[in-house]
């Protein structure tokens, strides 16, 4: 009796190995998609590209609007100096700086005119600037954005150059204070 306890101990402890083999095994199958399967695609995450669109729209406006003040500042600029030039006072400096930047507005003006034929087509985007084909709005973004560094390599820092000049003439000839 005690030789049959033993093997049926022996044999349930193989049934219970088997048992436990089995069931750490799956019963379904499944598949995963193969590299040609179109069924599904995953979708790109258009919100950087989005970002940018705007990010350029923004810079494009501004744009715009600086070189639609600039005649008028021009015009400031050149009284400054006429002024000064009527009271014998050297606006060289000044009249130098505004020269350059003159010349570098008539040369950024025709970039940013052609920008405005890509914002107003915004090709691969819809007016809220959503992405609506991926491809042709990432060569938009492109396009603006090699639109936008040609407009600023052409104004060169001239701006900033002037307005430091008319700073340093301002500096230069100021009225002495009366202290009371």
């Amino acid at each position: 009796m005690f030789k049959n306890n033993v093997i049926s101990k022996k044999v349930l402890l193989a049934v219970l190995i088997f048992a436990v083999g089995l069931a750490a095994f799956p019963m379904t199958s499944s598949h995963a998609a193969g590299l040609g399967d179109e069924s599904n695609p995953p979708q790109p995450d258009n919100t950087r590209l989005e970002t940018i669109w705007a990010r350029e729209l923004t810079a494009y406006e501004r744009a715009v609007t600086l070189l639609d003040k600039a005649d008028g500042m021009i015009s400031r600029v050149r009284d400054l100096i006429n002024r000064a030039d009527g009271k014998g006072w050297d606006a060289s400096a000044v009249q130098t700086a505004l020269d350059a930047f003159r010349n570098a507005v008539q040369d950024a003006r025709p970039i940013i005119n052609s920008a405005n034929g890509i914002v107003t087509s915004h090709q691969g985007f819809d007016a809220d600037g959503k992405v609506t084909d991926r491809t042709q709005a990432i060569g938009t973004v492109k396009e603006l954005g090699q639109h936008l560094k040609d407009a600023r390599a052409a104004m060169g820092g001239t701006g900033q150059a002037l307005r430091e000049a008319i700073q340093t003439f301002r500096a230069a000839h100021r009225p002495a204070s009366t202290a009371p």
